[in-house]
């Protein structure tokens, strides 16, 4: 006789695709989680990285800062002693500039000029007298045009004397003298 199977072979058949089913489901699952894990395991250990880089520039930055703080500060002590130095070596360059003026003076003034004041107000010096001839007035101008201290000298008026006196006209002139820089660069 023929060989029946009676037994519900479809079903068990169906139990056990179910079964399979459910392990790979819970196998690839599982492979998910851990692999999530292990992602996430290995984008915090960078993260953890970056930040103690991040925290160490951070620290770096403000040593920086501090450094860029006392530059700073010593660069604003650098232009105040300079300016210090400079100002002393003009107050020393200064120091006997009268002297010198007088010096220049006496040096630019040819014979038969004579003066009856000499005033100096800040870098303008005034003067006046009496001269012989109007030659030495102008030989006075271009002498002090030549001078390394003075400079820009113009004659404010010349007088002829007075009937006893007629050999001497009264004269008006000022120049100025040359500044700090000036005077220090041809003296070099």
């Amino acid at each position: 006789m023929p060989h029946i199977n009676l037994l519900p072979w479809r079903e068990a058949a169906r139990k056990e695709a179910q079964q399979n089913f459910v392990t790979i489901l819970v196998m690839v699952i599982v492979i998910a989680f851990a692999s999530m894990f292990a992602l996430s395991q290995v984008y915090g250990a960078m993260i953890d990285g970056q930040n103690v880089r991040n925290n160490f520039l951070v620290r770096e930055i403000q040593v920086l800062d501090k450094r860029i703080a006392e530059i700073r500060e010593l660069d604003k002590k650098k232009a105040s002693l300079q300016q210090r130095m400079r100002l002393i070596e003009e107050l020393q360059s200064n120091r006997n500039l009268g002297t010198r003026i007088m010096d220049e003076v006496a040096k630019i003034v040819p014979s038969g000029v004579y003066f009856k004041t000499l005033e100096r107000r800040g870098d303008a010096i005034q003067i006046s007298g009496k001269s012989e001839s109007n030659n030495r007035l102008s030989t006075m101008i271009r002498q002090v045009e030549g001078s390394y201290l003075l400079e820009r000298a113009s004659l404010r008026g010349i007088v002829a004397g007075e009937e006893e006196a007629r050999l001497l006209s009264d004269f008006n002139m000022q120049f100025s003298v040359k500044s700090f820089d000036e005077i220090g660069e041809v003296q070099q």
